[in-house]
């Protein structure tokens, strides 16, 4: 079975293909403000009738007939399905304009406008950019999409097709994974586990620094920034993308260990959008539990893993030896489960992570042995089974 994912990779324009792409990300702009002008007027083109404008707009306008029409026509053609997305599923009116100051540039290309000669991107009016190469393709890319993100750097995201699986060693065996904030994610093995890492923690300080001299040099609403205020802002975006890159980081190595060494995923099916309206929302957002997740229930779906997603409920409350639940929720301050029961005692992550488990391939050890699996709704993720309790669970064995 082939899958078709991305490799990106960093770019290192030259002065004078910044200035190409910028010059090229200008023309794509003015025909999406274009598409949304006319959606505005009562008029829900399509891409057949997008694609006219644009042919009568380059034989009308030498500016655009300038630019790469293979570009141009991306531009239209992601119009197009930003468009039905909004229809379909948000429910919502047209797609947002794209201002000259908040919009970063995103050229997308198709086979027929790139080229890779010599470890180099060839991109229509002779632009030609270096690739820092990190690994190798494994099929040749079908499209690119050049991208520059907040601090000025550029990217180049390339889709390839592969085989699902090819990638990963056959494996066997299973392991159940909690989430939480000291922790953020307790596995049934200890080894496998991944620490909380606390890398905004550790630039906290120099951030506010940066977030200071912002205030500091913040004009009047209405003025233009000055260049010292660009700068200290860009410090401070640099500052938090590295937080943000290290907590992706971690979370990649932890994750392909994961799925290297495991066939059955146990997952909690665990929403940390809550926790931002508490005393822990900022140890919660360094966690990053939300992004660890996605990327262990990603990287795992394109292995050819099996993931369980379990409900929450009662994991923490249920004892993994004997199957009891407890008659009170425990408070967060208490760390050790204590089964009233059977008299196991276990750190309350790791009870909770056998539970989860246990709720997916030994039904019959625990009190969830009724648990039901089922395929996730619309926009959950694909390939994952979710498991949740019903509401008419019985409140235990023991």
């Amino acid at each position: 079975m082939v899958e078709v994912v991305r490799y990106t990779y960093r770019l290192r324009p030259g002065a004078q293909a910044v200035r190409a792409l910028e010059s090229e990300w200008r023309r794509c702009r003015f025909l999406w403000n274009e598409a949304v002008h006319r959606q505005r007027s009562g008029q829900r083109p399509v891409f057949g009738q997008l694609s006219k404008m644009l042919t009568e707009a380059r034989g009308r306008t030498a500016w655009l007939r300038a630019g790469s029409q293979v570009a141009q026509q991306q531009t239209l053609r992601t119009y197009s399905r930003a468009l039905d997305h909004s229809f379909t599923v948000k429910g919502r009116g047209c797609p947002a304009v794209k201002s000259r100051k908040k919009s970063l540039p995103s050229l997308e290309y198709t086979t027929r406008g790139f080229s890779i000669k010599a470890g180099r991107l060839r991109l229509p009016g002779k632009v030609v950019v270096p690739i820092v190469w990190s690994r190798e393709f494994l099929s040749e890319p079908t499209s690119v999409r050049v991208y520059q993100d907040s601090l000025s750097h550029w990217y180049a995201s390339f889709v390839v097709r592969r085989e699902i699986g090819t990638s990963v060693p056959a494996a066997t065996g299973g392991i159940g994974i909690d989430w939480g904030v000291s922790t953020t994610a307790t596995t049934t093995d200890p080894l496998y586990d991944l620490p909380y890492g606390g890398h905004r923690k550790r630039c906290a300080a120099e951030l506010a620094r940066a977030q200071r001299k912002m205030a500091r040099r913040r004009r009047a609403r209405g003025q233009a920034p000055s260049a010292g205020y660009q700068c200290a802002r860009r410090q401070a975006a640099k500052i938090s993308k590295k937080a943000a890159r290290q907590n992706t980081h971690a979370a990649r190595v932890w994750a392909r260990r994961v799925v290297a060494d495991h066939h059955t995923l146990a997952v909690e099916d665990f929403k940390p959008k809550f926790l931002a309206k508490s005393t822990m929302a900022r140890k919660a957002a360094d966690a990053a539990i939300g992004a660890a997740k996605r990327e262990l229930i990603e990287r795992a779906t394109r292995a050819g893993r099996k993931v369980v997603l379990v409900a929450p409920a009662y994991t923490t409350m249920t004892c993994s030896s004997c199957g009891a639940r407890a008659k009170q929720r425990l408070e967060l301050d208490v760390r050790v489960f204590e089964c009233a029961e059977c008299g196991h005692t276990e750190d309350r992550d790791r009870n909770a992570a056998r539970v989860i488990l246990a709720a997916t391939v030994e039904l019959d050890r625990v009190s969830v042995d009724d648990v039901r699996h089922r395929w996730p709704p619309s926009g959950a993720v694909s390939g994952a089974v979710r498991a949740g309790n019903p509401p008419e669970l019985s409140a235990g064995k023991g």
